[in-house]
């Protein structure tokens, strides 16, 4: 690790300062596009308007033979479109693959400028954030580039599990961690081919009646101990944590579970790999109006979060007002970007 005093400082002569805190940015849905299909690509000036970010995906899903097409595309769907407060990322091929490194300068020479995030795929340690982090030093001072691109880490292997807090800490450009769920389930040869989500398998049995046979049965989560794991790593490094993908577009019941058991958890948002997933990650990372009205009762009774009172027969202290206020200060990044929903929060 960097000792405090280099550790905010270029990596290369001329590239930009790294940022101190990271820019306050709405980022319930992180849409991912596969720039190598023209039709799809098309459609990015609308969908910029209603997602939060705007993905150019390289890496996964993306055949061999469209490797190249997929990063010219993702050039040309950047230039063609103005994205406004919506975020523009790409997430590159894994730094073992040939297309990587053509990847990051060609794409960071033709719209650096417009680039918010690198998602990088396959972190095994904080080696792999210092590789890119020196590079992207180098390249934003050959383009003149003037904010510094950060780096978004995707979990996905059972040594970064093992690595996340390191990960975390590893530069000043990290702006967070998605759990990687499929990868990551290959890496621990854990049985189970399902992109995220439960398993029927996966359960605990209650203890038996006495007298009866019949046994009460509930699924358990399989990702509840990386999510953990992961938010706690990034929340204690300043950094954002997010859940991935859930792979089975047909059960938007099961992804809406899945989305709400990672937002009560701390992440704050989650991937969108079909259109129908926009809106369920909206509702679900977006604050309930209810529980919103709750928290400026308790902003409003204890403006400076000190003391206790009790409002509509529950006890609040300064532990629900910092709750509170994270409550908020998201309904009010909602409010910004949906003004259907400010409307509904009163903001």
């Amino acid at each position: 690790m960097k000792p405090p005093r280099p550790f905010f400082q270029p990596l290369a002569i001329g590239a930009p300062a790294p940022l101190r805190e990271l820019p306050v940015r709405l980022e319930r849905m992180i849409h991912f596009v596969p720039p190598h299909i023209d039709k799809l690509r098309g459609k990015v000036p609308e969908l910029a308007k209603q997602v939060d970010v705007v993905l150019g995906n390289l890496e996964d899903a993306i055949p061999v033979d469209a490797k190249e097409a997929a990063r010219k595309g993702f050039i040309e769907m950047a230039n063609a479109a103005g994205f406004g407060s919506t975020g523009l990322w790409t997430r590159i091929n894994a730094l073992n693959s040939p297309w990587v490194l053509d990847d990051i300068t060609e794409i960071v020479g033709a719209v650096g400028h417009k680039l918010d995030v690198i998602m990088l795929p396959k972190v095994d340690g904080p080696w792999d954030i210092h590789y890119l982090d020196q590079l992207l030093a180098q390249l934003e001072a050959r383009y003149s580039i003037n904010k510094p691109i950060l780096i978004h880490a995707i979990l996905e292997t059972a040594q970064g599990v093992n690595n996340v807090e390191a990960i975390a800490l590893a530069s000043p450009r990290m702006h967070g961690i998605s759990l990687g769920p499929a990868d990551l389930a290959a890496s621990r040869a854990m049985k189970t081919t399902r992109v995220g989500g439960g398993h029927p398998d996966y359960k605990v049995l209650a203890d038996p009646a006495p007298g009866e046979s019949a046994r009460t049965a509930a699924q358990q989560d399989l990702w509840h101990y990386t999510i953990a794991k992961m938010v706690d790593a990034c929340v204690a490094a300043g950094i954002k944590p997010f859940y991935g993908p859930f792979g089975d577009f047909s059960d938007a019941a099961a992804c809406e579970s899945q989305f709400r058991n990672a937002f009560l958890m701390g992440c704050l948002g989650a991937w969108s790999l079909h259109p129908s997933q926009i809106e369920i990650a909206k509702i679900v990372f977006s604050p309930d109006p209810h529980e919103v009205e709750f928290a400026k009762k308790i902003v409003a009774a204890m403006p400076d979060g000190a003391g206790a009172v009790m409002i509509d027969g529950k006890m609040q202290d300064g532990a629900t007002w910092k709750q509170a206020k994270v409550l908020l200060d998201l309904a009010n990044l909602v409010a910004a970007k949906d003004p259907a929903m400010g409307a509904r929060y009163g903001l």
